[in-house]
């Protein structure tokens, strides 16, 4: 299965933002006995690409691996030889794009604005990440509605109480940050099970809303 299939078979992106690099083995191992196979690392966490390139080699096809709050094309590249099959962005840069694509990797360009979304797609945003998401499911559908045909990914203020919602008002997929994985949190041994536990949450409600 493609990169993009599996982005869009898991809908969850579990974003992995500021986590001590010695901490980032565990998480991702609570996270997939969660079920969530899809990870972000973003690129301003300590030791980023080396935290990437573990995970790829620890984990293999068991997760799928990428790098978030790319800024340039340059970063993108490190990410994607360092083993990243995504790249995300907070806002929407061209070269970083067109680079992400040339590897053959899935480019998911952050955009808010209708015109921002619509240049992020027709420049080969595989997939727009909205963000922020404050405006919540009823702006997803409001875009949805004049642009159906772009793949959109809410990041920002979804939940265990709302993913459902933004599900049905269009998208296809979420990318979730605090609401799952809190990296203030010290990395404790109940921890990890908590993280286990709200990481199944979150599939099992998916699967719910799919029903």
């Amino acid at each position: 299965m493609s990169t993009l299939n599996r982005i869009l078979e898991n809908k969850l992106i579990a974003i992995i933002r500021g986590a001590n690099p010695n901490d980032v083995m565990k998480l991702t191992q609570a996270l997939l006995e969660g079920g969530v196979t899809t990870i972000e690392v973003t690129m301003n966490s300590p030791k980023a690409l080396s935290v990437i390139e573990n995970i790829t080699n620890e984990f293999g096809e068991q997760v799928l691996v990428g790098a978030g709050t790319v800024l340039d094309a340059e970063s993108a590249r490190h990410a994607i030889v360092a083993g990243a099959r995504f790249i995300l962005s907070p806002t929407v840069n061209i070269d970083t794009i067109k680079l992400t694509k040339r590897y053959g990797a899935v480019s998911i360009p952050g955009a808010f604005t209708p015109t921002e979304i619509l240049s992020a797609y027709e420049n080969g945003g595989d997939i727009i990440k909205v963000f922020p998401g404050i405006l919540g499911p009823s702006y997803i559908k409001d875009i949805s509605g004049p642009l159906p045909q772009i793949p959109l990914l809410p990041t920002g203020g979804v939940n265990l109480e709302n993913i459902n919602t933004f599900f049905k008002a269009g998208a296809v997929g979420c990318g979730i940050g605090s609401a799952l994985v809190n990296s203030n949190h010290e990395v404790t041994d109940e921890y990890i099970k908590q993280l286990t536990l709200k990481a199944k949450q979150f599939v099992s409600k998916i699967k719910e809303g799919l029903e």
